[in-house]
């Protein structure tokens, strides 16, 4: 079976090695926790308000400072561990770590008061609780999820290159390093405008729940790179030089161009949620819809689409099936499909919140005014 879907080389490991693989995420769990509180940080209010004070809850953020180190780390091995390891034992650690985020969760949510989630099923996928902090607020358990999850997916697509790398030498495919210089690309940029995260759903909306302790954790780190684990055992797909460029430097478009739609349209929430009155960029006035004492974001990139953002993630993930020049290969494509499903959910409960959180009468009227949902003039 392993063999007929591509990833027998993913079971290779000897018995010790597979033992290791399967605790290495405790481990990589207790050292990013270690790190995270003892690296210095920078302190600032996010957008949650915190119901015991009043006041917008308080994160410390030294992410970018976390992922500097783990990345010199890994590069030079500091630790003994090859740099191909990662790859290497990701099937065992996706278990283990599966199974030690459930237990995480379980002890997450049934530490806390049951709350209107009464099955204790739902309320171990959807959580009891929207925030937890530790330590006088120095630890988020979110924003861990994050530095976790975003330093493991950079760390896990460099080595599974490196992997790739050695196995084919000189016939390696240059878009498997593409992958990887994408997905470090995505996880540095996220990292410089950590920030800009505490004003996104996930950190607004979600509980803490097994959806959120394995997403951030488990999908986010080690999953997000599903793709590498059939198209690592290619080598290149032998087009000619011209069209190697263009297959590369098409793909290098279509994943920047995504990234400017998806940094910019969180750019601007970010600008208008800490200074409602300043123009985008310089240029962009915020035109808005009130509702009561809120307000809704209309112009610029939200009112092109109403999930403008969830577009340009549609793009980057479409350029990281492109990558690897194997177009009908179905590998190539796990995590384009996953995105898709996930976004296209995703927009429809956020379409729902918001409703609530506005009133129908006014969201109503913004979507009158900002049509499409996702894509403009089809979406």
């Amino acid at each position: 079976m392993v063999e007929w879907l591509g990833i027998g080389h993913l079971f290779e490991l000897s018995r010790t090695e597979a033992i290791a693989g399967f605790f290495s995420p405790l481990a990589i769990f207790a050292v990013f926790m270690l790190a995270q509180l003892i690296l210095p940080g920078k302190r600032v209010p996010g957008y949650v308000i915190n119901p015991e004070t009043g006041k917008p809850r308080n994160y410390r953020l030294n992410g970018i400072l976390v992922f500097a180190i783990a990345l010199m780390v890994w590069a030079l091995e500091l630790t003994g561990m090859s740099r191909e390891w990662f790859y290497r034992s990701s099937i065992y650690a996706v278990a283990g770590g599966t199974v030690f985020t459930t237990i995480f969760t379980f002890l997450a949510v049934f530490s806390q008061p049951q709350g209107k989630v009464k099955n204790p099923i739902l309320a171990l996928w959807f959580g009891r609780t929207q925030e937890l902090s530790f330590f006088s607020e120095r630890f988020d358990v979110k924003m861990y999820f994050y530095v976790v999850g975003g330093t493991m997916l950079s760390l896990n697509a460099l080595s599974g290159a490196a992997y790739h790398y050695k196995l084919f030498g000189q016939d390696s495919n240059p878009g498997v390093i593409l992958f990887a210089a994408f997905f470090t690309f995505y996880v540095l940029d996220y990292f410089i405008f950590e920030r800009v995260q505490l004003y996104t759903y996930d950190v607004i909306h979600e509980n803490l729940g097994f959806k959120m302790f394995w997403g951030g954790l488990m999908v986010y780190g080690w999953l997000f790179i599903l793709p590498l684990w059939g198209m690592a055992a290619y080598p290149a797909p032998g087009f000619s030089p011209a069209w190697t460029y263009v297959w590369l430097i098409g793909t290098a478009g279509l994943f920047l161009l995504g990234w400017g739609i998806s940094r910019g349209t969180n750019l601007q929430k970010y600008t208008f949620k800490r200074w409602p009155e300043r123009r985008f960029l310089g240029l962009i006035e915020p035109e808005t819809i009130e509702a009561g004492d809120r307000k809704i974001l209309c112009s610029g990139l939200w009112g092109v689409a109403r999930h403008f953002n969830y577009m340009g993630e549609g793009f980057i993930s479409l350029s990281i099936a492109l990558a690897f020049g194997y177009f009908t290969n179905p590998w190539a494509w796990t995590y384009f499909v996953f995105i898709v499903l996930q976004f296209i959910f995703r927009q429809r409960d956020d379409d729902r919140f918001c409703s609530e959180k506005y009133g129908a009468e006014k969201w109503a009227e913004y979507q009158a005014r900002v049509k499409y949902r996702i894509i403009p003039g089809i979406y």
